[in-house]
């Protein structure tokens, strides 16, 4: 068979541009194939309008602390129709970033919606092309069919094209998109209800970040109601009315769906191929992102590992490294930070609490304290660091922190615990004073020792 390409991609989000980038510059003739706008979940409608919608609502706080220092007449009337004008045009700007490393990296692009038509062959506009390997990178879109009614709100795409606050918001969901939203549209002034089903948001982080996330969620002004699920949603004069299952109604202007997100694989042809997926709808692959059909490769959220825009892009370079360069590559999901953009923030990598002691008896250090910054304005906010190590070889096994600078903090930490930090490296380390990372240097005994957990006993 004759070949068009050496690799087609499907989808130019962050993994699918960094793959192709990378396969090229190995010298493989490469296609990417989009159906909407270069970047992605992550740069179009994610992580990067949604921190800079955080960065708008942080100033609400800022002006208020200002006044504490001396500042006269700090503050001022937030116009969202202004920084939703002033987003697009930097999303703009960084799709045109995109579009230019495919460009300058020799990479072809086509518009359009792809999907597979047998071994080796992508059809795109009516237009078969082949290529020895396909990569899905699709990403992954937001699920509204949790309960009757939820197609009627609002999703993480929708929200960030807001151009006014909304008066009062409910959001459905604990999870990242619901918190975060939750936090930041409390920050711009909307009466914030966040409702979910679990008695704490964030479900799967460590039980105690959970708990003071809560707090500081309620701290915020966010009306928290939680412990019951969801029966329906309705239009109403007002706004919205949510019915939930123990038969009480939350009404609000305005409605977040952020009850979680789907594998992208509408329109794809995967039965057509026969690649295989879950029970979730994720593409099934195996440690170097190869799918049950041979030449077909799947990265990013479609697989539904770590659903992050990093190990997205590490899963694509490692795909490309190991094709098409001299060094195969693998990618390691055990020790993956990640960041929650609430105020405050949250950073974590590694193992939480429960988790930890599963495998054997642990030593748990914590630091909790009021940030000197907040404190000086005489604010209540508190900061809360989590250090677990191994309590047999005093290994770091897992670092949680909520407060400010966190996502900063966790990150350089995460390189420690790559690397395999034992607690005395980190009591060797001397510290930068006066700095709340400080403290992850200055715990010196553990708030408590953990034996192992016995098989079966719940945490």
């Amino acid at each position: 068979m004759d070949k068009d390409y050496d690799l087609i991609t499907i989808g130019a989000g962050s993994g699918g541009v960094a793959a192709s980038r990378r396969a090229a510059a190995h010298g493989a003739k490469v296609l990417v194939i989009e159906g909407d706008r270069v970047g992605g979940t992550c740069v179009i409608r994610g992580c990067v309008p949604k921190k800079l919608m955080m960065y708008a609502a942080g100033f609400s706080q800022a002006f208020e602390e200002a006044r504490g220092y001396g500042w006269r007449d700090a503050g001022g009337r937030f116009e969202m129709s202004d920084w939703a004008a002033a987003k697009a045009a930097e999303i703009d700007r960084l799709e045109g970033i995109y579009r230019n490393l495919l460009s300058g990296s020799g990479v072809e692009r086509r518009a359009g919606w792809a999907r597979l038509k047998g071994p080796g062959e992508v059809e795109v506009n009516g237009e078969v092309l082949r290529a020895p390997r396909i990569l899905l990178a699709t990403g992954g879109r937001p699920a509204a069919d949790a309960f009757p009614g939820l197609e009627l709100a609002m999703t993480s795409n929708e929200v960030l094209d807001l151009t006014t606050v909304p008066e009062s918001l409910l959001v459905i969901g604990g999870g990242f998109i619901a918190v975060e939203f939750a936090s930041i549209l409390a920050g711009l002034g909307a009466r914030v209800t966040l409702a979910f089903r679990d008695v704490l948001p964030l479900r799967g982080f460590d039980a105690d970040l959970r708990r003071r996330l809560a707090d500081a969620l309620a701290a915020r002004g966010v009306a928290i109601a939680s412990g019951a699920g969801f029966a329906s949603l309705r239009k109403v004069a007002s706004g919205f009315e949510v019915e939930r299952l123990d038969g009480s109604v939350l009404a609000a202007a305005a409605v977040l769906n952020a009850t979680g997100r789907r594998p992208n694989t509408a329109g794809l042809g995967l039965d057509r191929a026969g690649v295989a997926t879950d029970r979730f709808g994720a593409v099934v692959v195996d440690h170097d992102s190869r799918s049950t059909v041979p030449g077909i490769w799947a990265i990013g959220d479609l697989t539904n590992r770590r659903n992050l825009t990093p190990v997205a892009i590490a899963e694509g370079r490692a795909f490309a490294d190991t094709e098409f360069g001299a060094s195969p590559a693998r990618v390691d999901h055990r020790v993956v930070a990640a960041a929650v953009f609430t105020d405050p923030p949250i950073g974590t990598v590694g193992l939480t609490e429960s988790q930890a002691v599963e495998l054997g008896p642990v030593d748990v250090y914590e630091s909790e304290f009021r940030p000197m910054k907040t404190a000086f304005v005489g604010g209540q906010q508190r900061s809360y660091m989590k250090l677990i190590a191994d309590g047999l070889s005093g290994r770091v096994l897992g670092v949680h922190m909520l407060g400010p600078d966190a996502p900063e903090i966790v990150q350089s930490l995460s390189v420690a615990l790559t690397c395999g930090a034992s607690k005395r490296d980190f009591d060797r380390t001397i510290a930068v004073h006066p700095t709340a990372a400080e403290e992850f240097v200055l715990m010196r005994e553990p708030s408590r020792r953990l034996p192992a957990r016995e098989p079966g006993r719940a945490a």
